[in-house]
């Protein structure tokens, strides 16, 4: 078993109302036993096209995962389709149904039981994974060799499946390779340049390695990825290839371990025992909300606020209302006197902050949506910088804005 698609039913997904994050959590799960998903299917709860889809997942792939469409009703239509793809029936599994009585009596909610009954009505060829978080059971169907899932779409029910049971189960039943990956984040460098700089050492990669270059704002992170019999090889082999581009980038690597940014600034701040505060404006809670996202991070971080209203940046930062008058309250000098006031206040080792205009209108002072300063201040030296971002939303841009921070502290406290 190599190849897996991945097939997500629903109209709410369909729509935009609701977030898919069940293909991203089953596909890295996936990878980390050696089955790469080679597809993923948005589709609505219709019964022909869940039969179509399923031929067509079967053509490209070993093994097929379905999430949503599984329903408390009889005129259940994922379970129907299924049936008439494998041309099965549909009857009352009793063990599904005791362990439905069982869910229902424990959360006090047996007054309902006979209207999820339908939930234990399952096709006969099927192998069934109980839910011990919600009613609706996963079900796996083998034929020819290849498997199908079809589990429930509520997340937290997903989770559990698939870590608790259908990874068990698929490593158990078949003869895996591992799948390890480490990530090289690497900054102050254009992704065209990288790539020249490190071609000799792509080309000389084993063949068992697979290299990505995934750029996130300004930083690139080079995914380097091992198959094989043996993990513990597997990592031995990736350290010794990382350790073959210091001396081609080393100046540009902020990371080897840690993917997400702010989990590489939280290492660091743990490691030096620093502590931080921000100050925000344009970036709205964003910057604070990224850097307490990491477990263990009220070692470091002592707390932020949103200084949003100019008054707010003067009363509670100590900005001078001199400064906002003359410079315009988006200016480098109002970011450095915000970072001063918030590493004050809080008294930290480190303080940020933001100023700009998020938009969708032009600032307070006439300055243009996009427009950002942020001083970052470390100990008693402070660095500030100015960004133009105006083909940004808001949300994006907030989120931009904040990697950018976090990633240029890593850069400068690496240098000290």
């Amino acid at each position: 078993m190599q190849n897996a698609v991945l097939i997500t039913i629903g109209d709410e997904i369909l729509s935009g109302n609701t977030v898919d994050t069940n293909s991203n959590f089953i596909a890295t799960e996936l990878k980390n036993i050696g089955v790469k998903v080679v597809q993923i299917f948005t589709i609505s709860d219709e019964i022909e096209i869940i039969k179509n889809t399923l031929k067509s997942a079967f053509e490209i792939g070993d093994l097929v995962i379905t999430t949503g469409g599984l329903g408390p009703t009889r005129d259940d239509k994922t379970k129907k389709a299924l049936a008439e793809f494998f041309n099965d029936e549909i009857t009352l599994d009793e063990a599904t149904f005791e362990h439905l009585k069982e869910y229902m009596h424990k959360r006090g909610r047996t007054e309902i039981l006979e209207r999820n009954r339908e939930q234990a009505f399952v096709p006969t060829k099927s192998k069934v994974f109980q839910n011990y978080n919600g009613t609706a059971p996963c079900m796996m169907m083998e034929e020819n060799g290849k498997l199908t899932f079809s589990l429930p779409g509520v997340p937290y029910e997903v989770k559990p499946l698939i870590k608790d049971q259908i990874i068990p189960f698929l490593k158990e039943k078949f003869n895996l390779n591992y799948i390890s990956t480490r990530i090289v984040s690497v900054v102050g460098i254009p992704e065209s340049i990288l790539a020249d700089k490190i071609e000799n050492w792509e080309l000389a990669l084993p063949e068992n390695l697979a290299l990505s270059y995934l750029p996130i704002g300004t930083r690139v992170k080079l995914r380097l990825t091992a198959t094989g019999i043996d993990d513990r090889l597997l990592q031995i082999q990736l350290e010794d290839e990382i350790q073959k581009l210091f001396p081609i980038i080393g100046e540009n690597i902020i990371a080897t371990t840690e993917d997400k940014i702010e989990k590489i600034l939280g290492e660091i701040l743990s490691e030096r025992q620093l502590t931080i505060s921000t100050a925000e404006s344009c970036t709205g809670g964003k910057l604070a909300q990224m850097l307490t996202s990491n477990p263990g991070s009220s070692k470091y971080f002592t707390g932020g606020i949103v200084a949003y209203a100019t008054q707010k940046k003067v009363d509670i930062l100590n900005v001078s209302e001199e400064t906002v008058e003359r410079f315009t309250v988006v200016s480098e000098e109002v970011a450095r006197e915000m970072a001063e006031g918030c590493q004050n206040l809080f008294k930290t080792d480190i303080s940020l902050s933001t100023t700009g205009v998020a938009g969708p209108g032009k600032g307070e002072d006439g300055k243009e949506v996009g427009l950002v300063y942020y001083t970052i201040k470390v100990k008693n030296e402070s660095e500030t910088f100015k960004l133009y971002m105006p083909h940004l939303d808001r949300q994006d841009f907030a989120y931009f804005v904040s990697q950018k921070i976090i990633q240029d502290l890593v850069s400068i406290l690496i240098r000290k």
